[in-house]
């Protein structure tokens, strides 16, 4: 079965920066290139006219950051698009408020190209978590721990606390369902149980999620 191409919008206030990523997705025949933005409120306005698959967002930009950009782009399109944060330092509390704000992963700026072009295929194409012990990382770092776990947590069942944990380790839902030993379809329900009840819109906010409810402890 053939693909359409995935559609990117590059976000990043550096125009060499912008131009070396057009560089390397567009010598790729599944992904097209369909836009760039030098500032956050830039970047708005084009997703919101372009409608991309993924966006690589720059987290630090004039005026309108990568964070504020994200929860506006996500607050005003359905379906919204992908959202990967390109960031220089990948413990930077910015880049864990645009995970928190719906980003779904991030890339650091040094990767190399084959790096960068397997996650624009991962977020656009599976429902894996994109990096997912970086993730892990970043939440135990700077998840803001509440003072007593929130009322989803005692509401989720026994197989919906396993899924998210299997979720937090990276796994898809052929991956999980293999571990479970139960159908795809089964665990694809369990996951939507979990981010309703969590309240989040993907893999990677409900792994941010559990960490700051304490569900997930870290190692």
């Amino acid at each position: 079965m053939t693909h359409p191409p995935i559609r990117v919008v590059l976000a990043d206030d550096e125009r060499m920066v912008r131009t070396a990523l057009r560089a390397i997705l567009s010598a790729e025949p599944d992904v097209e290139v369909v836009g760039e933005a030098a500032t956050g409120a830039e970047a708005v306005s084009v997703v919101r006219e372009l409608r991309p698959d993924v966006v690589l967002m720059d987290v630090r930009m004039p005026r309108t950051d990568g964070i504020r950009a994200t929860e506006q782009i996500l607050a005003t399109l359905d379906p919204p698009p992908r959202i990967v944060v390109v960031t220089t330092f990948e413990n930077d509390s910015y880049v864990y408020d645009a995970l928190r704000a719906g980003a779904s992963g991030f890339l650091l700026k040094r990767a190399d190209a084959d790096a960068l072009v397997q996650a624009v295929r991962l977020v656009a194409r599976t429902d894996s978590l994109l990096f997912p012990s970086a993730v892990r990382a970043l939440a135990a770092e700077h998840a803001r721990v509440r003072p007593a776990p929130p009322a989803w947590v005692s509401r989720l069942t026994g197989r919906e606390r396993e899924v998210l944990r299997w979720m937090a380790a990276g796994l898809t839902n052929a991956e999980i369902a293999h571990r479970m030993e139960v159908g795809p379809a089964t665990v694809k329900t369990h996951v939507a149980a979990v981010l309703a009840k969590t309240g989040t819109r993907d893999r990677t906010q409900a792994v941010i999620a559990a960490y700051e409810a304490g569900f997930m402890k870290p190692r």
